[in-house]
């Protein structure tokens, strides 16, 4: 059902595209129709990267999703730009039924309709890419009472949604270890989508995230990605990386802290759910430490209000691309940043720390979370 809902709205996208290139730039049949062809292989376009990845051809399947996905976000980009030039023109249509006026010169033309979202989308798609690379240190302070006299502070620092694979490798990669090494970690948490599509071909890149050592070790949950990947397989590469999965498990570790990790829905589609209820997870915890939840996707169970402290999520992006923030904030009221929810549960969603398809990001800059729990005898969130 996703996939069948992504190609009609991708697909839908190249229609409109193609109805602004037809009204802007007169053609003959014959050339209509190469368009026409050329704009339904490029909706195609995932399906083709996925099909050469599978088979073992990881070279080209490379280079098809770098020109790919790069042209899904210029695509995005231009139809978000068209639809407010759309909007535009209705204000003006609107303006000459109400003035009763002929606002005509106030009208792009066909012409422009089509040049000026071409040339904005491809400015907004070359910051997006840079943007992309921009890893930023968001970093929040959350005083507890539930730390022992021992420990006065402990950081916790998150990776999320790395989706490493064809397009985020190595040098990626290393630019977000270096944002983690320099944050000197005691922990370090990865709440899903560490990789991406069949990751059959990932050479030195466990042994890259191997270099992350915290004194309080690492730990991870599965996204929906994993299951996309194989989750044997990914399930391999994240332990191969030094990582403890936390799949429907909590662990208390050193008096300090108690990490519970849920598993994701996506498990179930595949028949590999973990068998076990978030609420029955939690309540198997101590109220005595402090409880931290990695779940994968952004939703408050109330019913376990209460039962964690901070949950960590990921998921959703932002967006990535605006205004694509638009549409999941739709869906997921808290889709990033922090949001309290009563009985000292909190949640803070990640923006990601990859990419997912186009290697852009416009107006949702990648991060990497800290976070200092201090002791201290009330708990607030700064």
């Amino acid at each position: 059902m996703f996939f069948i809902v992504f190609f009609l709205l991708y697909g839908g996208m190249h229609v409109y595209a193609f109805l602004r290139v037809r009204a802007a730039i007169p053609m003959g049949t014959a050339y209509q129709t190469v368009l026409f062809l050329a704009m339904a292989a490029l909706t195609l376009m995932p399906f083709f990267v996925r099909l050469a990845e599978k088979h073992g051809y990881e070279t080209f399947a490379r280079w098809l999703s770098f020109g790919g996905y790069i042209w899904m976000g210029v695509l995005f980009l231009f139809c978000s730009w068209s639809l407010v030039l759309d909007l535009y023109r209705f204000v003006i249509r609107a303006g000459e039924m109400f003035l009763h006026r002929d606002l005509a010169v106030f009208r792009p033309s066909p012409h422009l309709r089509f040049l000026i979202p071409c040339v904005l989308s491809l400015v907004s798609a070359a910051y997006g890419y840079y943007e992309a690379l921009s890893i930023r240190t968001e970093k929040i302070t959350l005083q507890t009472t539930k730390l022992p006299d021992s420990a006065e502070r402990l950081r916790i620092v998150q990776i999320s949604d790395v989706h490493l694979g064809l397009i985020v490798r190595g040098g990626r990669l290393g630019r977000i270890l270096q944002v983690v090494s320099r944050a000197q970690p005691d922990i370090l948490v990865s709440t899903g989508d560490l990789v991406d599509g069949q990751i059959n071909g990932l050479p030195g890149l466990a042994e890259m995230l191997q270099a992350i050592n915290p004194r309080f070790g690492k730990y991870a949950i599965p996204g929906n990605h994993e299951y996309y990947a194989g989750f044997r397989q990914a399930e391999d590469f994240a332990v191969r990386s030094g990582f403890t999965m936390l799949r429907g498990k909590s662990i208390s570790i050193d008096g300090l802290i108690t990490i519970a990790g849920t598993d994701d829905p996506a498990g179930a589609y595949f028949h590999k759910e973990d068998g076990i209820s978030e609420k029955e997870l939690l309540s198997g915890t101590s109220r005595k430490q402090f409880t931290l939840l990695l779940k994968h996707r952004p939703f408050i169970n109330k019913e376990c209000l209460g039962l964690f402290d901070l949950q960590l999520s990921g998921h959703v992006h932002k967006g990535q691309i605006f205004p694509f923030g638009l549409l999941t904030k739709l869906y997921y009221p808290v889709h990033a940043g922090f949001s309290g929810f009563g009985q000292n549960s909190h949640l803070y969603v990640s923006r990601g720390t990859g990419t997912w398809g186009p290697p852009i990001r416009f107006l949702s800059p990648p991060e990497v979370t800290v976070i200092d729990l201090v002791r201290h005898p009330r708990s607030i969130m700064e």
